[in-house]
């Protein structure tokens, strides 16, 4: 569950030369939109890296559309104009780590967009999937164990029945970094997971009976202490 997800975390200083080797290549050879990029052998050899750094660099373009990777065939440069291109690389070089506090509004922003979207196009498989996360972390939880990853799934699961495969891709990025920082800061104590049940069970519950509006006010109650506590803690 702590596997990094490319394009979510900030770059390490080799990442950082690799994808500004990679934008000076683009530029000096002046390659166009659709064009391919030479190999991850030539690459590594003409950087003097090893072929694993390139392809994590190659993998971070990706994440944001820059490149595109086909198999058996290269990778080639989005169709977006070499302005765009340098402009999106530079803020991409220099973007930061997400702190705790970005990750919390981010995660609220979404999740209520979410279960509104769960709660209008989820199907009887989505709706016994996301009851099925719920039973175990209720066992989690009354069992006196950790449940952070559990709880995540839940929230995940909810995401996966919105049908909105962006923003359900969005939730996804942002998961391991919340998984390390709810540990790190001690975020699901236990008293606070107890009432997390009765909290999760009436978004399952607005959900099963497809209502939007009391699925996301229930949304809003559950992570009133995460944001209270998200503001205390900063």
């Amino acid at each position: 569950m702590k596997t990094e997800i490319k394009g979510v975390n900030g770059l390490d200083n080799k990442e950082k030369l690799i994808i500004s080797e990679i934008k000076s290549l683009i530029n000096l050879k002046n390659m166009e939109p659709g064009e391919k990029l030479p190999s991850e052998r030539l690459l590594a050899d003409r950087l003097g890296v090893s072929r694993g750094s390139i392809r994590n660099a190659i993998q971070k373009l990706e994440f944001y559309g820059l490149l595109k990777s086909m198999p058996q065939s290269g990778t080639f440069i989005a169709d977006l104009g070499l302005t765009a291109i340098n402009g999106m690389i530079h803020q991409i070089i220099n973007l930061p780590t997400p702190d705790f506090k970005s990750l919390v509004e981010t995660r609220i922003f979404l999740e209520l967009k979410l279960v509104k979207f769960a709660a209008a196009r989820r199907t009887e498989e989505d709706l016994s999937e996301i009851e099925e996360v719920l039973e175990k972390y209720k066992f989690k939880v009354l069992a006196g164990e950790d449940a952070v990853a559990e709880d995540l799934l839940f929230h995940l699961s909810i995401a996966k029945a919105s049908h909105n495969s962006s923003l359900n891709r969005l939730m996804l990025s942002i998961t391991p970094q919340i998984i390390t920082d709810f540990e790190k800061y001690h975020v699901c104590k236990s008293n606070t997971a107890l009432n997390a049940i009765d909290e999760h069970q009436a978004i399952v519950d607005a959900i099963r009976f497809k209502d939007p509006s009391r699925a996301e006010e229930k949304m809003k109650e559950h992570f009133s202490v995460l944001y209270q506590y998200c503001y205390e803690s900063n």
